[in-house]
């Protein structure tokens, strides 16, 4: 099992390697939604350090529902996703690999870009750091409610608009308690409820959106 992770997982990353500009544009995104925010508010310093945690938080949220699109379509198209699924091997570890490597090619460089926004919109070093680390723990659950809402909607006509209405009600307690910490911090609290709910969410989204992947890129398949 942990070979066939491995596998799937290198393979899709040679892939995203090979779209390069396909693989970019959610990054492209949120570079250019995060930074037309202070021309629309203003350039209040304040301002901006207040809003600055749930911007950062809805434009990575709308990054990764803007790639998820494509996380099974390629391979179902081609006849990859039926010819894996038929092979006799776990679809569980199949839907865990594809999520794993849409967050390192998605959610990871939205990770490694936060700070730098945190930054520019003036927020203190601290409450950066806390962005980041949210941002750590919740992205991957938004690559894991994708996979499943990509897998629901393989085939199907306008499954970009249909996968943001399955998914985004799912992600809103992510970004509210991932804006939350950030604001705890910059209130003079401790940020470690905060943690914790998005570190349980993790480990639940974790458990039970890749076997829920799985039977619904059965479905799709047959």
């Amino acid at each position: 099992m942990r070979d066939l992770f491995f596998a799937v997982l290198m393979r899709d990353l040679r892939l995203a390697m090979r779209r390069r500009i396909e693989a970019g544009l959610p990054i492209v995104f949120f570079v250019v939604a995060a930074s037309l925010i202070p021309l629309g508010v203003g350039p209040e310093p304040q301002t901006l350090r207040e809003i600055a945690p749930g911007v950062v938080w809805v434009c990575a949220l709308l990054a990764a529902m803007l790639s998820v699109t494509n996380l099974h379509a390629g391979d179902f198209a081609d006849g990859s996703l039926e010819q894996m699924l038929l092979s006799g091997q776990s679809a569980v570890v199949i839907a865990a690999a594809k999520a794993a490597a849409h967050w390192l090619v998605t959610g990871l460089p939205l990770v490694a870009a936060a700070p730098l926004f945190g930054l520019l919109f003036g927020m203190p070093a601290e409450s950066v750091g806390v962005l980041a680390f949210t941002l750590l723990l919740g992205t991957p659950v938004l690559s894991l409610l994708g996979s499943v809402g990509a897998a629901l909607t393989l085939g199907l006509r306008s499954a970009g608009m249909l996968i943001v209405l399955l998914v985004l009600p799912l992600a809103v307690p992510v970004l509210v308690f991932g804006a939350a910490a950030v604001a705890a911090v910059e209130g003079g609290q401790r940020p470690n409820a905060h943690y914790s709910i998005l570190g349980a969410l993790l480990i639940f989204t974790a458990l039970t959106a890749p076997p829920a992947a799985a039977a619904a890129l059965r479905l799709s398949v047959e």
